[in-house]
């Protein structure tokens, strides 16, 4: 049986269902499917080289594994594996015989030979490239760029093919034939300007990088090659903000043949257990039939599936250990923080087309922070039947921007650009911006029924605003006084009963911010334990907290005051 007989059986096992799969592992075999039989239409832009898989194999060989029961033993491609290779090497664009794939996704659990499949693939290029490559393996952290790194040179070393066709200096494997170099990126090589021209990019365990910036380099370093490889290769995370989250939603519509999302140069793969649209796991993570979804390699021999067993028993009986048991064995996503706020699938799902909101009653929330830090106006739009529209508008010091883009990791010089946002000249924030901002709103047209404000850094511009002919409202910022208002915010999102307009800046804050609660269950968001900024979210609840009782006039801070002792 030839390789791509292999590989056309395997892609019959998992339609058929012989092999378990999830639905986006089964869309990626339709789409390989799909575009070998395009490959063999005259009119066709590309066309199928099955030697390369040939190749791509026999080198494969070379390589020898270093850890397990098989130590020693060399490398010898699954099924799964040629899939891979077989999409990644063997399209060809006609006009110049250059691989008709630029950017690779791959997504499933963990110690399912991922970095070893990364070190065949960088070595197999830089070793049999006609020109001279230059391959970066970028983890967040050093030690993430070293795993892979050393695997390619454990890999090279075991091979007597390659013996004394290549060396290493200054941390890094020049192959001598036609000077390639292969060499480790972190986050800290920035610094150094290092990372330039590559044709190769492999961004290992992507749910771990903080921003995309690494990410960002290197592909747009890659221009001028002719057939330049951008490879992310990652299992699932739990933060929804971080930019591999992104990146899964996007291949995610590009392999689902309902999308309109298209793009002939990226491949994608996802290995994971299956979600209902609403984001909710429907598959048995007991059933062990299951694991093979997420483990199209561990799940397949006997040792593995013990090891997932181990596993799955620890964070059964820990349940504090089953968040990392989702993410890294069934390679799920999910929005679960220690004592996190709002489920950030569930805000996705509160998006509404934007759309005029001045004719309604609007409460405004302030939460001015610190002088150097985010300062933020929450704005809760009153609709009928107890409907709300959430917005914010957020205030920094201009000469803070660049520190607080390198603190925070998020790009605030684009939100700025997209008007979430606002500059403050100096480097404390100018307060006379924020009242102006509110004063605009009123001559706009929008009805501000009052300005609910956290009273801390508040008195002065309280005072002005007031003499504008503003209602201000003081909230106490108490958990038994907040507590309904926070409760209500995200079991509102949850019902589609509150929604927003999908600003990038508000979804960071919710995605950052934590609660403390007390023995009655009364739950606040905590800033003290929030890592990032959570002030726009702090700011709608401020309004909020006024908003779903519908009052106008009365300042009732004093009346729950005395109530409650406080």
């Amino acid at each position: 049986m030839t390789l791509l007989e292999r590989v056309f059986d395997y892609c019959e096992d998992i339609l058929s269902g012989n092999i378990k799969a999830g639905k986006k592992h089964i869309w990626s075999v339709k789409r390989f499917l799909r575009d070998y039989e395009d490959c063999q239409n005259d009119d066709s832009s590309f066309y199928f080289d099955e030697n390369e898989l040939e190749d791509f194999y026999w080198f494969a060989h070379e390589f020898r594994h270093v850890e397990g029961i098989i130590a020693g033993q060399q490398v010898e491609l699954v099924d799964f594996q040629l899939f891979l290779a077989v999409n990644i090497f063997c399209f060809k664009k006609k006009s110049n015989g250059a691989r008709k794939i630029r950017k690779v996704y791959i997504q499933l659990g963990r110690k399912n030979a991922k970095s070893q499949f990364l070190a065949i693939v960088s070595a197999y290029i830089t070793f049999f490239g006609d020109e001279k490559h230059r391959a970066f393996i970028a983890g967040w952290t050093r030690d993430q760029s070293s795993e892979v790194y050393e695997a390619v040179r454990t890999g090279i070393q075991s091979s007597e093919l390659l013996e004394d066709k290549w060396k290493e200096a200054y941390g890094k494997i020049e192959i001598l034939r036609n000077r390639s170099v292969i060499i480790p990126l972190s986050k800290e090589a920035r610094k150094t300007g290092d990372g330039k021209n590559p044709s190769v990019g492999i961004v290992d365990e992507y749910h771990a990088h903080e921003t995309s910036e690494i990410y960002d380099v290197l592909s747009s370093g890659m221009v001028a090659r002719k057939e330049p490889l951008m490879f992310v290769i990652t299992t699932a995370g739990f933060n929804l903000s971080l930019p591999c989250y992104k990146e899964y939603e996007y291949v995610s519509k590009l392999l689902d043949p309902d999308m309109p999302q298209e793009n002939d140069e990226y491949f994608a793969i996802i290995c994971e257990l299956d979600k209902d649209d609403e984001g909710n796991l429907i598959d048995d993570i007991k059933d062990e039939s299951n694991w093979i979804k997420a483990n199209p390699i561990v799940a397949t021999y006997e040792e593995g599936i013990e090891a997932i067993r181990s596993e799955l028993k620890v964070a059964l009986e820990q349940p504090e250990k089953m968040r990392t048991f989702l993410t890294k064995n069934m390679d799920v996503w999910i929005d679960s923080k220690p004592n996190g706020y709002m489920k950030m699938g569930k805000w996705k799902t509160a998006i509404i087309t934007p759309r005029d909101v001045i004719p309604h009653p609007v409460y405004l929330g302030l939460d001015l922070s610190s002088t150097t830090d985010l300062t933020s106006i929450g704005k809760v739009f009153q609709l009928p039947e107890r409907k709300f529209i959430v917005q914010q508008h957020s205030f920094m010091p201009e000469e803070k921007l660049i520190e607080r883009m390198n603190t925070d990791n998020v790009r605030f010089d684009l939100w700025e650009d997209q008007g979430y946002l606002t500059t403050t000249p100096g480097s404390v924030v100018d307060y006379s911006y924020v009242e102006q901002h509110i004063i605009d709103m009123r001559d706009e047209g929008y009805n501000i029924v009052e300005i609910d404000y956290d009273k801390w850094n508040a008195t002065h511009l309280v005072q002005i605003l007031e003499n504008y002919g503003f209602t201000m409202v003081e909230i106490p910022q108490y958990l038994r006084y907040l507590s309904f208002a926070t409760k209500e915010f995200r079991s509102g999102v949850y019902r589609k009963n509150i929604t927003h307009f999908d600003d990038p800046l508000l979804h960071w804050a919710l995605s950052n911010a934590v609660t403390k609660m007390d023995a009655q269950e009364n739950i606040m968001l905590d800033k003290e334990k929030s890592t990032e900024r959570i002030d726009p979210a702090a700011a709608i609840i401020n309004a909020l907290s006024r908003a779903i009782h519908g009052e106008t006039t009365q300042d009732l801070s004093g009346h729950f005051l005395n109530n409650w002792g406080l």
